[in-house]
């Protein structure tokens, strides 16, 4: 037996296992927030661990089928571990661990300070199982759960603390997540309809036999859902107002994942699902639209979690770019984008709950010398803020020169067009990183415009005898180290990108060449297809 035969099939489930067993051990410490967080960061660097060593299978051995329970396709549930699932697995659980570790820094808490972190970390440990079952499903109804699962627990971790303006930020986020899972499950309906099966690798061959209309039609409605959970333009407009309100831990996991989730989506339904390309143009047009009408938002932002927002919407759109294009090279580049955008988008969410921690402020009106005032904080803002504008020879750079050159190869009118806006994109981007350098890092705080309304310090709960006071300020002291560790790491991750990005690379284009080929991953789940047609 091979170690893959062997290992793999124990292993599969365990991304999604550990971190529910997980979840219900923190609810029985809930009074107790030091073995919570310690449970925690056992199971998430568990996750990490078992994820690298999904990808290394996958890599070394193909894609393989997990039927959980005994069950016999396509009966039961089907995980299906490939490079591509596997390598968004392992990026995912590489920036759940360090968040999780810096919002121990941090201490997030629910309320007031009497109150322990016993619905956060419960609620984060769900949301990374919901994660996790996303990437592995085998079938449009797990995938449905998985989505499901992370999107109940992000409701939650948006209004940690019941602010209003978090309570109106997350009822039109929680309305709107309502309205996409209501139109997956309408194209869930449509696909069983049409195929009287909703395990991928079966309805890929039965959507072949489809009328080309009925086919048109599920791919449209199921490309409405993902869209909206992966904030394609016109279907983006919910994210900035959404996402800014949460505590820094949520809205950078928030940031770098969730909407990758739908990211992915979108890759697998197109590639096994609908490989006749029906939609590519319409995925370019909106992949174009989504880069700059994204940066555009972004240049008018004077607060930089919003501007941070408008960027993830604009660099989606690199993603659908990839996608749309149809090409195993416009996989790879897309794949490659995505590990890029995960790490250097969480890392800059990290780094303007840094801001806000020490200056009290994220709005550019009011910030300045931080550069003079923490030369660390703008070292980590910087290099991430490069990253993301595609400075080589950072990762960001890497990953536009793939999806270029995959647009050149393909040479259509469109193409090109997208080649020209992915550039414009790309300078807009760097524009906006260096406003935020001129503004809050290198000019006096004197010399900003409100930077007299800002308080020298940021508010600060102080605990008396008998009550919480929120209108105190104290001196918030040095960045706590764990916070600083995290950021600090996963910014080495981003520039890991870079070092390592020849074998990155590599595992992109054969994750990108089993996609291209959806034989592959059905005869891996099916083993004989005739037979299941």
């Amino acid at each position: 037996m091979s170690l893959s035969s062997g290992l793999l099939p124990a292993l599969a489930p365990l991304p999604v296992l550990v971190p529910l067993l997980a979840a219900a051990a923190t609810l029985v410490f809930g009074r107790q927030p030091r073995i919570q967080g310690f449970v925690v960061s056992l199971a998430l660097t568990a996750v990490v661990v078992i994820s690298g060593l999904l990808l290394y299978l996958a890599d070394r051995d193909g894609t393989t089928a997990v039927q959980v329970g005994g069950w016999e396709t396509p009966i039961g549930i089907t995980l299906v571990v490939d490079r591509l699932s596997a390598g968004m697995l392992l990026v995912s659980s590489v920036v759940l661990l360090a968040v999780s570790l810096y919002g121990s820094g941090q201490n997030i808490r629910d309320g007031g300070a009497k109150q322990p972190t016993s619905i956060y970390r419960p609620t984060y440990l769900v949301l990374t199982a919901g994660v996790s079952a996303a990437f592995l499903a085998g079938d449009l109804f797990n995938l449905f759960v998985g989505f499901e699962m992370l999107l109940a627990a992000s409701f939650v971790l948006l209004t940690v603390g019941a602010t209003a303006q978090r309570i109106r930020a997350g009822v039109a986020y929680v309305m709107v997540s309502m309205l996409s899972s209501l139109i997956f499950l309408v194209g869930i309906g449509l696909a069983y309809a049409t195929g009287g099966t909703l395990n991928l690798a079966q309805l890929a061959l039965r959507m072949e036999a489809a009328p080309d209309g009925v086919r048109t039609a599920v791919y449209a409605v199921l490309l409405v859902a993902f869209g909206i959970k992966a904030a394609v333009f016109p279907l983006s407009n919910w994210l900035p107002d959404s996402y800014p309100t949460a505590p820094a831990p949520v809205t950078a996991v928030f940031a770098g994942l969730l909407t990758k989730v739908g990211v992915y989506a979108i890759i697998r339904t197109h590639s096994l699902l609908f490989p006749d390309g029906g939609f590519d143009t319409v995925l370019l047009i909106c992949g174009l639209l989504t880069m700059i009408i994204g940066i555009l938002g972004a240049i008018a932002q004077s607060d930089i979690r919003r501007l941070l927002s408008f960027t993830l919407v604009s660099h989606i759109g690199y993603m659908v770019f990839g996608v749309g294009l149809g090409s195993a090279a416009g996989l790879a580049g897309a794949i490659y984008y995505v590990a890029h955008h995960i790490l250097v988008q969480t890392t800059l969410f990290l780094v303007v709950g840094l801001i806000e921690r020490q200056a009290g402020s994220t709005s550019l009106r009011r910030l300045g010398g931080l550069a003079a005032a923490s030369p660390i904080l703008g070292v980590l803002f910087l290099v991430p803020a490069l990253n993301l504008g595609g400075i080589p020879p950072f990762s960001g750079f890497i990953g536009k020169v793939a999806l270029l050159q995959a647009g050149v190869a393909d040479g259509s009118v469109l193409a090109w067009t997208l080649v020209g806006g992915a550039v414009v994109t790309s300078l807009l981007t760097l524009y906006v990183a260096a406003r935020v350098w001129a503004k809050a890092f290198w000019r006096p705080r004197s010399e900003a415009p409100e930077g007299h309304l800002a308080a020298a310090n940021p508010p600060t709960l102080i605990e008396d005898s008998e009550d919480v006071l929120y209108d105190e300020r104290v001196d918030p002291g040095r960045i706590p180290p764990l916070m600083l560790v995290a950021t600090a790491a996963l910014a080495a991750a981003g520039l890991g990108l870079t070092v390592l990005a020849g074998p990155i690379l590599g595992i992109a284009d054969r994750a990108a060449a089993e996609l291209d080929d959806p034989a592959i991953y059905i005869s891996s789940v099916l083993g004989d297809p005739e037979a299941l047609r």
